[in-house]
């Protein structure tokens, strides 16, 4: 019962359907990472996964060109849960998909990103194939998505073993478009800092950090999705936060958020177990 209740919640958030029986197929196929990488355990926490894509999505938003190709080609301000749902998907399907399902799904948004472009808020032209946006993009996620592991998985991993997460994913990152990715944790943080003399937090991106802070659910999925949210906005990096008018987040509001994580982080990774990532396992091991 509280099983089901947890899955309906998360759906309320992000979409899909039920069990994901297209990645049991074909059998023994291992996709482009295996289940020995590192992206497969980071990517297989749901909740640190949820935290880390609603602090990449801000953090995206506060580039005026990136967060332009969204703005001019997307509804994701009408169809925020499938923007969200869209993302997840492809995650998923990059990391424990099989090696079709993966270049598939690559394949097919590098044809997307073809035909987005415009004009930013500024008038200055952009490209969702410039590589330094792609860039931009991947060390935004690929950052959120460990810096949340770390700070809510009860799971230590070794330096190594964060800097050859970034190795992987930068393979990942090239496939899209991306170039010159750095390969470890530590020069990601640096090239992200790079960008700040280029981010802006204009009213599109105010209006991003409000659909964010007000996730349209229903009322009994709000207080959940209201903590992802929250959990989210304390992933960013402590320098984001004079650049977008708010006050450094203190260490015990960090602690109450991540003491409230846990209490529900049980229970929801108990629901999800069966998940993707299960599913992917039995295709490549029978």
């Amino acid at each position: 019962m509280l099983d089901e209740l947890i899955r309906k919640t998360i759906r309320e958030m992000v979409g899909g359907g039920g069990p994901p029986v297209a990645f049991l197929t074909p059998k023994g196929d291992r996709g482009l990472f295996g289940p020995e990488s590192i992206a497969w355990k980071v990517h297989a926490d749901f909740m640190s996964m949820m935290i880390g894509g609603i602090s990449s999505l801000i953090l995206q938003a506060l580039h005026p060109q990136a967060l332009a190709g969204v703005w001019d080609h997307s509804s994701f301000r009408e169809d925020l849960k499938g923007r969200l749902g869209r993302t997840a998907f492809f995650i998923a399907a990059t990391t424990y998909g099989s090696t079709e399902m993966a270049d598939n799904i690559i394949d097919k948004v590098n044809q997307i990103h073809k035909n987005i472009k415009g004009f930013d808020e500024f008038g200055r032209p952009y490209s969702a194939t410039d590589p330094h946006l792609l860039s931009w993009v991947h060390l935004t996620e690929t950052r959120s998505f460990m810096q949340a592991f770390e700070g809510y998985r009860k799971e230590i991993l070794s330096s190594s073993d964060k800097d050859q997460y970034f190795l992987e994913m930068k393979l990942l990152g090239e496939r899209m478009g991306a170039k010159d990715l750095p390969s470890t944790y530590h020069h990601t943080n640096e090239a992200i800092k790079d960008y700040i003399p280029e981010l802006y937090f204009g009213d599109r991106a105010k209006s991003i950090f409000d659909l964010l802070e007000n996730f349209p659910s229903k009322l009994a999925a709000k207080p959940f999705i209201k903590l992802i949210s929250r959990a989210g906005y304390l992933n960013l990096p402590d320098w984001v936060y004079p650049l977008i008018n708010r006050p450094t987040p203190s260490f015990f509001e960090r602690l109450a958020v991540r003491k409230s994580i846990d209490l529900v982080a049980a229970p929801v990774r108990e629901a999800l177990k069966d998940g993707v990532a299960a599913h992917s396992l039995r295709r490549v091991y029978g």
